[in-house]
């Protein structure tokens, strides 16, 4: 990203939410992002997600310039490449664990044996595999959770966004949930994070200050997953 900025609302009305942020992110990365409520944490991640467009400035995903994209290529993008990990969860309640999690593949044109099959696998590696037939209702918050986080993973995404991954769950239950994050990191997946939690953030290779709406740091952690990662803040480092 580059002199990126993004304003809600007209005139008199108007709040900036981001405010020329310049930020770079290597492949394979850990990337904890954290900042106080309303610093512009999650509009950040919504525009590394393609979930929302920059007001000015320009963002370059995988080599290509966000900007040029059509409402089809940004969506298949999303639905082929990042795997979006959200507090809510957002598990439809009348559809069964396994349902629930094999859904990115029907949009992807998978058929419904290997979706299954593929939504079993990722189910059994979180330690979720007899829980398949179960619906959302019948689950803990953490088996709620390692469902959501296997609907993200279940197409294999080079990008995994998560926001506040273990909010509202236990120590224990998140704990597990990061270690599953630190495994994928660890297979190769760039993993961006928000997190309010400094314990949470030891787990990322850097964490990224964001406050109203400017990128204050960039710091790398010593002891954190990843390889070695360049930084990029522009002005606002």
């Amino acid at each position: 990203m580059s002199g990126v900025s993004k304003v809600f609302g007209f005139g008199d009305t108007a709040t900036i939410a981001l405010d020329e942020v310049a930020l770079e992110i290597d492949k394979g990365e850990f990337a904890a992002i954290m900042g106080p409520s309303g610093s512009g944490k999650s509009t950040l991640l919504n525009l590394i997600g393609l979930l929302d467009t920059p007001t000015r400035g320009s963002y370059t995903l995988d080599g290509r310039p966000v900007a040029g994209l059509g409402n089809s290529a940004r969506a298949r993008i999303r639905r082929e490449q990042i795997g979006f990990i959200f507090q809510s969860f957002n598990l439809l309640s009348r559809m069964t664990v396994i349902d629930n999690v094999a859904l990115p593949l029907m949009y992807s044109g998978v058929g419904h044996v290997e979706r299954l099959e593929r939504a079993s696998t990722m189910l059994r590696r979180l330690g979720m595999g007899d829980r398949e037939y179960y619906f959302p209702s019948q689950l803990s918050g953490g088996q709620i959770q390692r469902t959501a986080i296997a609907r993200a993973l279940v197409n294999n995404p080079s990008i995994i966004l998560a926001d506040e991954p273990t909010g509202n769950l236990d120590t224990k239950t998140g704990l597990t949930i990061m270690d599953a994050l630190k495994d994928l990191n660890e297979q190769g997946n760039t993993i961006v994070m928000v997190t309010h939690d400094p314990n949470l953030a030891k787990y990322a290779r850097r964490i990224i200050h964001v406050v109203d709406g400017q990128i204050k740091a960039g710091d790398r952690q010593s002891k954190a997953v990843g390889k070695k990662v360049k930084v990029s803040a522009g002005d606002n480092k």
